[in-house]
């Protein structure tokens, strides 16, 4: 049976009260507005939630994977959805690459600064020409002396446009050279150095408070010393962190699910039409009971991957199916939500259109539906590779 430990509902409840001064409003106005969750941001920063799975030697709790998911679930589900998850998402599993591979020099420069909320920090590893065929990346890490300089375009990069530093991964020897089509990339973390990176924000359907971006890097300098291990290895590096953070997106999926379901089961509650709680009629009833069925059986696989994680154990198929089936049920939780409202849900001021057009970012990203099905269809069943 799989229930929250006390630690792991004592961190759910921290969270949650955190959460508390940071309601529906603030999130609805930063949905028009746009603009950085600062404060946000901050206050999770200084109440040092930020490091929860880095090692306390470097000012972190040294947590594993599920109180990270219980932690990034609580605010999702708080009201906050995916535009406050996203503000400290990197945090989470970002610089999981430097815990396991960068010196002991690189891990106390660049991790305590992240988790004391005075950096911030953007993963750059997309293209506009490779998409998820990330072997196919283009962008140049030439080695001149004692640094490298960086040329090339990354997209669909968050927080691009207001973080201090990259976790950026760029290609060292070009795919022509090497044997394997997995070597040849160079994972760096580095200053963004807006004299030599451009961002371009990019207009989006939902989320706008966590900008995404579009970057242009030229003659972008880094010295030798914020390479990340091996040169060559980038590749294997950030597949270390692949399944943290399917895990925790899936975890995030479940709460926006949860609060989406939440709004919409009031509703029912408090609407009359005909002299009745809409809530009575199995047409409005049904489709609520189903989305909440289908929420807890995905947190079980959420909750199941990050305790096969958290052991050292192999999660491949689990994180990958938890990140499926969370987004899944957290879409079909929102359209539900809308369509309980009826036409209050097209309207913002009762936020499930927000929930709505947020569910779309964890069923896209990091990873597409399509490719999960083809990786269980491989992995798991043993059917032929499809592309």
């Amino acid at each position: 049976m799989f229930e929250l430990t006390p630690q792991l509902q004592e961190i759910r409840d921290a969270i949650l009260r955190i959460c508390e001064g940071f309601d529906a409003q603030y999130w609805l106005e930063k949905d028009s507005a746009g603009g950085f969750p600062y404060d946000f941001h901050k206050a999770l920063a200084d109440a040092g939630w930020l490091g929860i799975a880095i090692p306390e030697e470097y000012g972190g709790s040294g947590l594993g994977i599920a109180e990270a998911a219980v932690m990034m679930q609580a605010i999702a589900e708080s009201g906050a959805g995916m535009s406050g998850a996203s503000a400290v998402h990197m945090n989470i599993f970002g610089l999981s690459p430097v815990v396991t591979f960068g010196s002991e020099a690189q891990k106390r420069r660049m991790l305590p600064p992240l988790i004391a909320g005075k950096e911030r920090a953007c993963f750059a590893v997309t293209e506009p020409d490779a998409g998820l065929n990330t072997t196919r990346l283009k962008l140049r890490a030439d080695r001149q002396g004692d640094h490298y300089v960086l040329n090339g375009a990354k997209t669909f990069i968050s927080t691009a446009s207001s973080v201090e530093k990259m976790l950026i991964l760029a290609r060292t020897t070009p795919i022509d050279q090497v044997g394997k089509k997995t070597d040849g990339l160079t994972l760096f973390y580095t200053d963004l150095d807006r004299g030599h990176v451009e961002t371009r924000e990019i207009d989006k359907m939902g989320r706008k408070a966590v900008d995404t971006n579009q970057v242009f890097i030229d003659n972008l300098k880094v010295p030798a010393e914020d390479r990340i291990d091996e040169e060559g290895k980038g590749f294997h590096y950030i597949l270390h962190g692949m399944n943290a953070e399917r895990i925790l997106v899936a975890a995030e999926a479940v709460g926006l699910g949860r609060v989406a379901l939440q709004r919409a089961t009031r509703y029912a509650k408090e609407r009359v039409v005909f002299d009745r709680q809409i809530g009575q009629n199995q047409g409005i009833q049904h489709p609520l009971a189903e989305c909440w069925m289908e929420l807890e059986a995905a947190n079980l696989m959420v909750l199941n991957a990050a305790s096969l994680f958290d052991l050292g154990k192999s999660c491949g198929a689990q994180a990958n199916a938890a990140k499926y089936l969370a987004a899944e049920a957290c879409h079909k939780a929102c359209q539900t939500a809308v369509m309980t409202h009826g036409g209050y849900g097209y309207a913002k001021e009762y936020h499930v259109e927000r929930y709505l057009r947020e569910s779309y970012v964890p069923r896209i990203a990091p990873i597409s539906p399509h490719l999960i099905l083809c990786f269980i269809a491989e992995k798991v069943l043993g059917l032929p590779k499809s592309y």
